[in-house]
């Protein structure tokens, strides 16, 4: 039988973990005997250099195109083999090592967001764009900033230590995360398709995320799904046009929306078994009506769909499916539905989980590395995750004592002592497979 190969049993899962945290303890690279301690130290200040640089000059999905310059400029000053244009905007580096060994890929977005900021910082944006067809500001309201300064730390710092590198390492620098625009395809799924994850062909990839709501200097991680497949749906909802005086010779759309959202929670609610995983049917948007007196002749609502588990998602899609149009014809309305793909579950191998653990631990110190629940947001990481193996986590970004901020707000704050616990886990994590 193969070490990785225990039989399902908590006993054995236990007796798994204590091997796989014992042979890396015992074997794994100690940054600090390396001298790649002192070039993590030494590297903040350009993190921080770099992180303002983006957050100043933010852009959208698929426009990426100055971040793209600066990042493909610094990496060919690493000497790297460098790829641009892939999935549109996106970068890849590519650094071997002295010797040959497996090839770990690195990520991260660079991507920002429709949102005007609204905080006090000096290096704040003031970028404006149309988005939609709604004016609005462009910020990095999530983190892409310091996801790109903190990989571009790493492969800095790897470029120096070419010999202490047994096999490759790919520095994907991916568009995108947070959609295409309408119309378009981009983000990881797209750069699967153009076979990032091809030559030199990709045995793990890690990725993180950096967290307004977990302390600076922790680590958060959880093995199996730990983000939520996300689809998004549209509900059209067509009735009969009257005067708002004589509902009585309407068919009202909205009455009819107002019934089906409510008919939709009863899924989540009534029909899906919660013990098993959690799930969120939304509705974001209600459209219709022209003004107060008009009882108007459509509706349309757009929502999201959150699921952990691919069954329960099929059970969801197919009751809303039966259900909408049910519900709209029992107030004589008609109605559709569409449901879009959407973003797999961000899935953590339980193996490779294990296995990398305790390199999580010797970054941050084991008091600092926290098992999590799942979490209801969405990663398209997760379209790497469905090719090879991954690791998916989150770096503290919130400043100790004070409280946190939401993602994808105007408020959205970030730590930037956090970064450097990024640079040093990729580091880590890289140094510890490649040379197990």
């Amino acid at each position: 039988m193969n070490i990785f190969e225990y039989p399902k049993s908590p006993t054995n899962n236990i007796m798994k973990k204590f091997l796989f945290s014992f042979l890396f303890l015992t074997t794994g690279i100690v940054l600090a005997q390396h001298g790649l301690e002192n070039d993590i130290n030494a590297i903040e200040a350009k993190l921080i250099e770099w992180r303002r640089d983006f957050h100043q000059h933010p852009e959208l999905s698929n426009r990426e195109f100055k971040t793209a310059e600066k990042i493909a400029a610094h990496l060919r000053s690493l000497g790297m083999e460098v790829q641009t244009n892939i999935a549109k905007t996106g970068v890849v580096g590519i650094l071997r090592g002295d010797q040959p060994g497996k090839v770990v890929a690195l990520r991260a977005d660079i991507d920002a967001l429709p949102v005007t900021e609204r905080t006090d910082v000096p290096f704040k944006s003031t970028v404006r764009t149309t988005f939609n067809g709604v004016e609005t500001g462009v910020m990095h309201a999530c983190g892409h900033d310091t996801h790109t300064a903190i990989l571009m730390g790493v492969a800095e710092i790897f470029s120096k230590h070419k010999d202490k590198i047994k096999g490759t390492i790919k520095f994907i620098f991916q568009p995108a995360e947070e959609g295409a625009p309408k119309g378009e395809e981009g983000g990881a799924e797209l750069m699967v398709k153009e076979g990032v994850l091809k030559n030199p062909e990709v045995d793990v990839i890690f990725g993180l995320h950096i967290s307004a709501g977990f302390d600076v200097g922790t680590i958060s991680y959880k093995a199996g799904g730990i983000m939520a497949a996300s689809q998004s749906f549209e509900i059209k909802v067509k009735g009969k046009q009257s005067h708002g005086s004589r509902p009585w010779t309407s068919i009202d759309p909205i009455v009819a929306s107002a019934k089906i959202i409510d008919g939709l929670q009863t899924i989540i609610s009534r029909e899906s078994e919660l013990t098993n995983e959690g799930a969120v049917i939304t509705v974001g948007k209600i459209t219709s009506g022209v003004r107060s007196n008009i009882i108007p002749e459509e509706a349309t609502m757009i929502g999201t769909i959150r699921t952990l588990d691919y069954d329960m998602q099929a059970f969801i899609n197919k009751r809303m499916k039966e259900m909408v149009p049910t519900i709209a014809k029992a107030y004589r309305a008609e109605a559709t539905i569409e449901i879009e793909k959407g973003y797999p579950i961000t899935y953590n191998d339980p193996q490779l989980t294990a296995q990398m653990l305790p390199s999580l631990q010797k970054a941050a110190g084991s008091e600092n590395v926290k098992e999590i629940k799942a979490i209801t947001g969405a990663e398209d990481f997760s379209f790497f995750q469905k090719e090879v193996p991954g690791l998916y986590f989150f770096l503290g970004g919130k400043t100790i004592g004070q409280e946190p901020t939401s993602h994808h707000t105007p408020d959205f704050y970030i730590d930037e002592s956090g970064m450097k616990l990024g640079v040093k886990a990729f580091i880590q994590l890289t140094l510890d497979y490649l040379n197990n």
